[in-house]
C-alpha cells in the first residue's frame, strides 16, 4: 500500500515500491511533498496504530531536526528525509544500538555504490572532501515506552544526497554525496538499497542481539580520535576507543580511565590527537 501526496517525483511510490526487496520495511510507504518533520508524521501514525514497517518520506521538511533539537536543512527535490516505524518486542533499555545499526546499514549501502563514508558516534555520517571529512547524514531515533517495554521506535534518517549549496552557517561543515563524489545520485535506488540493508540488520538484531550489526558499524567507524563528550553538564575528554554491545562509546582519558558514555553532545578532533572541532 502506498500514498502519494505530490506531483511526479523520483521518490513517488511508483519509483520506490516496485523494486523493494524487503518483507516489511516500506511495504506501507507514504510520500509527502512537504511536512514539518517525517519523525513527527511517523509518531502520529504510530499513535493511530500503524504497523511496523511504515516508511514516511518527504520531498522537503519545514522543521526537520537532528539530535539535541538542532535543525536539519531540508530543501525540496535534493535529499532523503525518511522515518521508519519499528515496534521491537524488547525492553526499552536494549533499543539504544538501533541508531548505530542504522548507521552501519547506511554506510554499507553507500560502500556498495562506490561511496566511502565514516560513522561518528552516535549518529553522524561523514564523507571525504578536499577540506577533510564533512557531515552528509544523521540519524535521529525517538522511542515511546510503556513501563519497561517499547510501544514504538521512530528511526529518522536525513541524508544530503544531491544538494550543491548550503546556508552560510552550514557551508564549512556539511556536504552532500553529489559534492563529495562528483555525480548525481538516484534517490529512489539509494532508499531501496538502504531499506534492504537495514531490514536484514534489524531482523538479525531481534533474533540474536546487536553484535553483528555493530561489527558493521565498526567497519566504517571514525574511532581513535580525541573527543570531548558533554554529558549532563560533565565533560569527559579522551580517545574514542570503541563501542560496547549496548552502543555506548568507550573513551579513555589522560589518566587511563575508560568511561562508558551512553549519550551526550560529542565533539571530535579533525585529526588524531589534534585539538577539538565540533563534529
Amino acid at each position: 500500500m502506498s500514498q502519494n501526496a505530490t506531483a511526479e517525483s523520483d521518490l513517488a511510490p511508483e519509483a520506490v515500491c516496485w523494486p523493494l526487496r524487503t518483507v516489511r520495511l516500506g511495504r506501507v510507504y507514504e510520500f509527502l511533498s512537504d511536512c514539518a518533520s517525517t519523525n513527527d508524521v511517523a509518531r502520529s501514525r504510530a499513535a493511530a496504530g500503524a504497523a511496523e514497517g511504515l516508511v514516511i518520506v518527504a520531498d522537503s521538511q519545514s522543521a526537520g531536526r537532528g539530535r539535541l533539537g538542532r535543525s536539519w536543512h531540508s530543501p525540496a527535490g535534493e535529499n532523503l528525509y525518511l522515518s521508519l516505524l519499528l515496534r521491537p518486542a524488547l525492553p526499552a533499555r536494549e533499543v539504544a544500538p538501533l541508531t548505530l545499526l542504522a548507521g552501519g546499514a547506511l554506510a554499507r549501502t553507500l560502500a556498495e555504490a562506490g561511496m566511502v563514508s565514516r560513522l561518528r558516534w552516535p549518529n553522524d555520517l561523514l564523507v571525504p572532501t578536499a577540506n577533510g571529512p564533512r557531515k552528509a547524514g544523521g540519524i535521529l531515533t525517538e522511542m515511546a515506552t510503556s513501563g519497561e517495554g517499547v510501544r514504538h521506535v521512530v528511526l529518522g534518517v536525513g541524508l544530503n544526497v544531491n544538494s550543491q549549496a548550503f546556508p552560510p552557517e552550514l557551508a564549512e561543515r556539511a556536504t552532500s554525496l553529489r559534492l563529495a563524489f562528483g555525480r548525481a545520485i538516484d534517490r529512489a535506488r539509494l532508499l531501496v538499497e538502504f531499506l534492504a540493508a537495514f531490514e536484514a540488520t534489524y531482523d538479525d538484531f531481534l533474533a540474536r542481539g546487536p553484535a553483528a550489526g555493530l561489527v558493521q558499524w565498526r567497519r566504517h567507524a571514525d574511532l581513535g580520535r580525541v573527543c570531548r563528550i558533554d554529558q549532563a553538564g560533565t565533560q569527559i575528554e579522551g580517545i574514542a576507543l570503541d563501542i560496547d554491545d549496548g552502543g555506548a562509546l568507550l573513551v579513555r582519558d589522560d589518566a587511563g580511565r575508560v568511561h562508558r558514555l551512553i549519550s551526550g553532545d560529542a565533539s571530535f578532533s579533525t585529526t588524531e590527537g589534534a585539538g577539538l572541532a565540533q563534529g
